[in-house]
């Protein structure tokens, strides 16, 4: 009887913790939600916070209304189709009148987004030709006329976009660069989304914008389901002991100066979660990539177990010959010398929907894996 008793009130005990942290939890979701930007006749009913992404969040509104908050204070409204604006919007708020299909994506990397969403069909322009895409759905649906080349970030064709009705214009930071682009833009009362998911330092940071595109068009379930799915990378990797293999990933630049990644940019992320080590980690220039002298690189890289060229940027290379005339002092590091030497496809960098895979390829790499499971690596040839 005295064990029954026991049992009982160590059940009690439990439910009663458990009910405590739930209600823990559920005070700090209504904290946050209680955070939700103000507008006039909407209440803030539930919030998305991304898993690894640091850079947006979303908050959804009755009658469904959806707040995008971006880094550096950017806040777009999403308006459902047939309603008003609301009076009142927060200073600085970019207004999104959906339903969209006529949007023009001059940020190159966001097109595979839309297509990983099967929402192809909402994208009317582009800053590519059609030569330039390697994203197969994206050019040919240039080649079948569904998408025009409407000029890329720097130079867009304002005439087409205004008389074919462009209803939203989807850029990367490099619009900051031309800020008078940005200003034209608005003033023709084209609203602009900038992609902030350069700056995320997680690989599957930059796959999770994926969910802000969904909430642009209404394919949320879609958008998370296919986020789950990149997921399972990690999750297969989950527990595997560092390998110390070290890996560099670089290229040469015209000046015959090493561009690397910087340890805080996505791709040392990658290295790392696949089990390798990256030397140049003490780098942390905010940019992402530095440039340095050939002395400096070799410093770094000599006793490299693996070079990965970054052939997003340069041409791919198609031999060691082809690397080591770019500098003599390549052919002395080691990964060179065994042959270790991988190079990226070129279509990597459009590629963002499934960066997952990157380090996956990475994974068998350093595992004296299959090759031919790679996506984007390649051993070079003797």
């Amino acid at each position: 009887m005295a064990d029954r008793k026991k049992q009982i009130l160590i059940l009690l005990l439990v439910m009663v913790l458990a009910g405590g942290c739930k209600s823990r939890q559920e005070e700090n979701d209504s904290n946050r939600i209680a955070d939700a930007p103000r507008i006039e006749g909407l209440t803030c009913e539930s919030l998305l916070e991304p898993e690894y992404a640091e850079n947006f969040r979303i908050y959804y509104y009755n009658d469904d209304f959806k707040m995008i908050e971006v880094e550096n204070s950017l806040t777009y409204l999403v308006v459902p189709e047939g309603a008003k604006v609301p009076d009142g919007l927060p200073e600085g708020t970019t207004v999104l009148q959906s339903p969209f299909d006529q949007i023009y994506v001059a940020g190159t990397a966001t097109m595979a987004m839309f297509h990983a969403l099967d929402g192809l069909g909402a994208v009317r322009f582009s800053g590519l030709q059609a030569d330039d895409w390697y994203v197969d759905a994206a050019r040919e649906a240039m080649e079948a006329g569904e998408i025009k080349f409407a000029g890329k970030y720097s130079e867009p064709d304002y005439e087409m976009l205004v008389d074919e009705g462009c209803d939203l214009a989807v850029e990367s930071q490099m619009i900051h660069h031309t800020p008078k682009i940005l200003e034209l833009l608005q003033m023709m009362d084209i609203p602009v989304l900038i992609d902030c998911s350069s700056n995320e330092s997680h690989p599957l940071g930059r796959v999770e914008w994926i969910k802000v595109y969904g909430a642009l068009l209404c394919k949320e379930e879609e958008a998370e389901d296919f986020f789950e799915e990149q997921t399972k990378v990690l999750d297969e990797l989950e527990g595997i002991e560092n390998t110390g293999k070290s890996v560099v990933y670089f290229y040469i630049n015209t000046s015959g100066q090493a561009v690397v990644r910087t340890g805080t940019d996505y791709i040392a992320k990658m290295i790392e979660i696949a089990g390798g080590r990256y030397p140049f980690d003490s780098l942390t220039d905010k940019g992402g990539t530095a440039a340095v002298t050939m002395e400096e690189f070799y410093a770094a890289a000599a006793d490299a177990d693996y070079l990965i060229y970054n052939a997003s940027i340069d041409n791919r290379l198609k031999s060691i010959e082809e690397l080591t005339a770019k500098d003599k002092i390549l052919g002395d590091i080691k990964a060179v010398k065994e042959g270790n030497v991988f190079c990226t496809d070129k279509d990597f960098y459009q590629a963002s929907d499934i960066a997952s895979r990157m380090i996956a390829d990475i994974h068998i790499m350093l595992t004296d894996g299959d090759e031919d499971d790679m996506t984007f690596l390649c051993r070079v040839k003797e």
